[in-house]
């Protein structure tokens, strides 16, 4: 018979942005070996982690469109009507031009200047600018075979059945550990064990930070598999060739 031949666990990485820069949780396909979370400053510590997780699936627009159009972005647009009362969670993104602005102002100005109809930008969409910044400037068409946008929220409906969980993680800005607690019960069913998931988070990540990279681990894994979705499907690519897609 012929040697059987060892198969090295491959590893995969969800990732959330935080207040300490990126939380990332890496799971190990074809491995016992439990889950482990990880802070990084920059998106490119990230990607240079020794850690080499072959999918990334992260939390954040990639593929910027010079133009937003009536319908908006087509991520934004295909996943909202899956969400149900979950939909305010995904931000509208706007154009390239106003992602690059760094006062709220501008960044409206030029949201309006490169929208039909004109659209201003939200303050929450505001404030995640920067890193969006930091992922567009990496990103190229050939990383691409590692790094997915994905969205929590739709991850947790893809896993449960795709029904939107009920009930929010967030109530006024702040946690809600109820919700919190119904995705973690959720996430035990896919390789988590509780105590993972409630563990105090690493300084400068918030608990809600943890959840959503390690649901988002789980789409990675399914993109490894080849099992993950786009939305759309017929995704379309921005001026500099990159994919807008959210997977689940």
């Amino acid at each position: 018979m012929p040697e059987a031949v060892a198969v090295d666990p491959v590893c995969v990485a969800g990732v959330d942005g935080c207040k300490a820069g990126w939380i990332a949780v890496f799971r190990w396909v074809g491995s016992d070996r439990a889950p482990e979370v990880q802070i990084f400053p920059h998106f490119a510590d990230l990607l240079a982690s020794e850690h080499e997780p072959r999918k990334i699936a992260v939390d954040m627009p990639i593929g910027l469109p010079e133009k937003i159009g009536s319908n908006g972005r087509g991520p934004e647009k295909a996943v909202r009507p899956l969400l149900g009362m979950r939909q305010s969670t995904v931000f509208s993104i706007p154009a390239r031009a106003a992602i690059y602005c760094e006062d709220y102002r501008e960044a409206c100005s030029a949201a309006l200047a490169h929208s039909t109809p004109p659209k201003k930008v939200s303050k929450q969409a505001f404030h995640i600018f920067p890193k969006i910044r930091e992922i567009d400037q990496l990103m190229t068409p050939e990383l691409e075979a590692r790094v997915y946008e994905v969205h929590p929220e739709v991850a947790f409906w893809r896993l449960n059945g795709q029904e939107p969980i009920a009930i929010p993680k967030k109530v006024k800005g702040s946690s809600y550990p109820a919700g919190l607690d119904a995705r973690r019960d959720l996430l035990v069913q896919f390789g988590y064990v509780a105590s993972f998931l409630d563990q105090k988070p690493p300084k400068g990540a918030a608990r809600d930070d943890l959840m959503d990279a390690a649901v988002n681990a789980v789409i990675a894994e399914r993109l490894l598999y080849g099992h993950a979705e786009p939305f759309p499907a017929d995704f379309g690519r921005n001026e500099r060739g990159l994919r807008m897609a959210i997977w689940a």
